[in-house]
């Protein structure tokens, strides 16, 4: 056990967070997304949801200044879905990090192409639609 780390964040989770570099970007992903299929890091967070990994994410890992930091998965045209979600995270976000510049979206394959390069996904049990979450890391 430590100090201070929330605990939905295991060892697994811990060693990725802390060997992201500066830039590097991680995927919180909701219980729909296609995680292993595409990109082979994967860190599997079952019976938890987005708003809570979101949270417990954002004590550990600085978000980038210099640039957008944080994105969505964008409704897809056509697709008559309320995102409520995406409120709750713009809460979350805020409090969590002072660098944190509101939510760009991406459309659903360039989000996918994306995750292709992040540095892992972590997947969750999120049953909300457009869960999905980019998150560029800072530096400290």
């Amino acid at each position: 056990m430590l100090k201070n780390i929330p605990s939905i964040v295991g060892p697994e989770l811990l060693k990725i967070l802390s060997e992201m570099g500066h830039s590097d970007e991680i995927v919180i992903a909701d219980g729909n997304f296609p995680a292993c299929s595409l990109n082979s890091n994967v860190i599997r967070l079952d019976g938890h949801n987005c708003p809570e990994v979101l949270e417990a994410v954002l004590k550990l890992l600085p978000l980038d200044p210099y640039e957008q930091n944080a994105f969505l998965m964008q409704v897809v045209p056509g697709d008559n879905v309320a995102t409520p979600i995406w409120e709750t995270y713009e809460k979350i976000a805020t409090i969590g990090d002072s660098n944190f510049k509101g939510f760009d979206q991406i459309e659903r394959f360039a989000f996918y192409e994306r995750t292709k390069k992040a540095y892992a996904v972590i997947t969750t049990s999120e049953k909300a639609l457009y869960a999905n979450i980019i998150l560029k890391k800072g530096v400290i």
